[in-house]
């Protein structure tokens, strides 16, 4: 019963207010909207011709107080006034719609302010039934600004694919915009600027659509990214993804400058806008993207992009735009820890698939070992294979592309290659480790033929890894070498490593090659004959003429190496005793066969001296002395000779001298004593740089029966 009466009075009210007070309130705000308006109020012109309706609307906002009850009309029905409202929102008619709306709202604002004062004192709250009636009565117009809103923003969202087609529905969304911003701003003057007012803002005030504009637009911007997904930017797709990125930003942004920002007040400043929100949209996009597992490729597309495109010429960094991008401050599209640890993703990528490289190549040089053919030259007749040159060519093209990004991931990369190259030298020289005991197992398998030229390829290749890896630590910044690990990398002594091990590989094949022939020398058919000599020769330059395939200086190396390998073996061949001088006759044969043996040596050895490093001690300048030592003919004398002989080889033996006298077969027990005291006493440390002959050439443990029995002779 009591709601039927309070009913039956807010009716009465409703009935009352709308004859005699609000029609002149109506009336008053469709004029407002009514006015006729230019093309686009926010195009270029005055400043005071941009900001004239809000003003006007500011000037306007009163209205909504109560107005003169002169004025009396029919009752306007809300009902048939929502469904016309809603028919012209639903037909974009917007700024009729909004019109409408405006009436609506002005009518329900006065009625509130009427039931406020038929409720009691100023400032008393409507009961919750009343607030119920008067919600029911204007039920539609809450729900006329909500699809207002939603159609403006749905015409705000899509401006910036639509602008060039039809920029209208933009121009009357902001027109709107801003008439809601000047109603906003007014009824805050009027009734929330000061105390105690006892008029309430009209339901749903103030609105701030001005700030859901930006917001719109900001979601705009962000949808372009969320519709990307991991499996279509995987591979290339990512490159092609930010490239798209980057043509449809510059092309959005020329729509917001060259043709939104016409349409929109000053004070919008619609190009920062956008650029702030393409940046941060950028920024979250970015973060997600570099979570993703992605491959070097795909992570060198997104360093390239953030580093270098979107700052270019191209993008930000034309002239117009830098200026407004400094202002904005917006930071880096990824942070400096974020950029480090992409870097570090994709040199660890990188790394793997090096690492993978480095192997598949190993395995490929591997099976070029046994070939059965040579391995092939080079445009100098330099023996090769494919091993250095895939190498180098993975590790210099790694670096240049790393340099695109920047010097630093360029170091990086510098230092990951060193790394991987000596992992590879390690296995490298392990691998011929094991190839030499395979050819030692059996070394006349016919798949080794060519056992010493892959050797000799082996060498060769080395080479030219050391060069590229000089080259590689040349290219790296000095304050940079070692800062990305405690131990820096060392191939060049992997490198030196393995090429020792060649080496020694080509010199035992050379050994063995000349291991038939040795037991030959210093015989009694050797001394008359001058055999194996000659062979000797014939398989020493064999093996000569091979190490010129060997690029320097490794040719010269092996070169030296030969030398000193055969005149070790011919002394050694010497201490055997297996010839003992019967007479002086015999001891100038011998000599005069050690001087022809040596002369054979230096005409296949000859210009060696003149090539490569010179070494401190020619092994080829013993054999003569030997010799002179041997065909001396005073046994008195040999005291002055021996001590000649220590101060050119001060590694040479009391054992090996012994061996000498009884090589001679003349010498007696007091010349040999004498011999033996002075060598012990003036025995000199090794000078620097000098390299034993005599320490390599074991003496045999027999002794002559008039030797002395002194501990070092026996």
């Amino acid at each position: 019963m009591e709601m039927d009466l309070l009913t039956c009075e807010l009716s009465t009210i409703i009935q009352d207010v709308s004859i005699t007070m609000l029609s002149p309130n109506i009336d008053s705000v469709r004029a407002l909207k009514s006015e006729p308006c230019p093309p686009d109020p926010f195009r270029a012109g005055p400043r005071g011709n941009r900001d004239s309706w809000g003003g006007r609307a500011a000037e306007n906002s009163t209205p909504m107080s109560a107005g003169d009850p002169k004025n009396g009309r029919d009752k306007p029905e809300v009902r048939s006034m929502v469904m016309e409202t809603e028919r012209l929102v639903e037909s974009r008619r917007l700024l009729e719609a909004h019109s409408r709306l405006m009436d609506l709202e002005c009518w329900q604002d006065d009625i509130l302010w009427q039931l406020y004062g038929a409720a009691g004192p100023a400032g008393s709250a409507l009961s919750p039934e009343e607030q119920e009636l008067v919600g029911r009565y204007f039920s539609g117009v809450g729900q006329l600004v909500d699809a207002l809103g939603k159609e403006l923003w749905a015409v705000v969202s899509s401006a910036l694919a639509l602008a060039r087609q039809n920029p209208t529905p933009f121009v009357s969304a902001v027109r709107i915009v801003e008439r809601e911003e000047a109603l906003d701003r007014a009824l805050l003057e009027e009734r929330g600027g000061a105390k105690g007012h006892s008029r309430p803002l009209p339901p749903g005030r103030p609105r701030c659509w001005r700030a859901s504009f930006f917001q719109v637009l900001e979601e705009a911007v962000s949808a372009r990214f969320r519709s990307v997904s991991y499996l279509h930017t995987r591979g290339p797709g990512l490159a092609g993804h930010l490239s798209a990125l980057q043509h449809g930003i510059m092309a959005d942004l020329a729509t917001v400058r060259h043709l939104l920002e016409h349409c929109v007040p000053p004070h919008y400043q619609l190009t920062a806008a956008y650029l702030r929100a393409s940046h941060h949209c950028l920024h979250a996009h970015l973060a997600q993207v570099s979570s993703w597992d992605l491959e070097s490729g795909e992570i060198f597309a997104v360093l390239n992009w953030v580093l270098h495109t979107y700052n270019s010429p191209d993008m930000m960094g034309q002239p117009e735009l830098e200026a407004e991008m400094e202002k904005l401050e917006l930071g880096p599209l990824i942070s400096t820890e974020g950029l480090e640890q992409l870097q570090n993703k994709y040199v660890q990528s990188v790394r793997k698939s090096v690492s993978e490289w480095m192997h598949k190549a190993l395995q490929v040089e591997l099976q070029d070992w046994q070939r059965d053919q040579e391995p092939d030259t080079d445009h100098e007749g330099f023996y090769l294979t494919s091993l250095p040159t895939i190498i180098t060519q993975m590790l210099e093209d790694n670096a240049r592309v790393a340099l695109m990004i920047g010097k630093s991931l360029r170091d990086q990369m510098i230092q990951m290659g060193l790394y991987e190259m000596e992992n590879l030298l390690n296995r490298f020289r392990e691998a011929l480790v094991e190839f030499g005991k395979e050819h030692r197992r059996d070394p006349s398998k016919d798949k080794n033929k060519f056992y010493l030229h892959y050797l000799l390829a082996s060498i060769s290749n080395c080479i030219i890894l050391k060069k590229s890896t000089v080259s590689l630590q040349q290219q790296q910044s000095s304050r940079s070498a070692g800062q990305f690990s405690r131990t820096p990398p060392n191939p060049l002594a992997a490198l030196d490593r393995a090429v020792r091990r060649a080496c020694r590989l080509v010199m035992d094949q050379l050994l063995l090659a000349l291991q038939p022939l040795l037991p030959g020398l210093m015989t009694r058919h050797w001394l008359v004959q001058g055999d194996p000599t000659p062979k000797l020769c014939s398989v020493l330059e064999l093996h000569l003429e091979l190490y010129g395939h060997v690029r320097p200086p490794c040719r010269e190396r092996l070169q030296e190496e030969a030398q000193w390998l055969l005149v070790v073996e011919y002394v050694r061949a010497l201490m055997q005793k297996k010839l003992v001088c019967r007479g002086a006759e015999e001891r100038r044969q011998l000599a005069q066969q050690v001087v022809q043996d040596n002369q054979q040596f230096r005409e296949i050895l000859h210009g060696l001296e003149g090539e490569g490093s010179v070494p401190e001690v020619n092994p080829l300048a013993l054999l003569p002395v030997l010799a002179d030592f041997i065909r001396l003919k005073d046994p008195n004398m040999l005291t002055l000779e021996v001590s000649g002989l220590a101060a050119k080889y001060p590694d040479i033996s009391e054992e090996h001298v012994c061996v000498l006298l009884d090589i001679r077969g003349d010498v007696s027990r007091d010349v040999r004593g004498a011999v033996l005291d002075l060598l012990e006493q003036s025995a000199p440390p090794l000078p620097a740089g000098y390299r034993p002959i005599f320490t390599d050439i074991l003496v045999p443990p027999s002794i002559m029966a008039f030797c002395l029995t002194t501990a070092k002779c026996a």
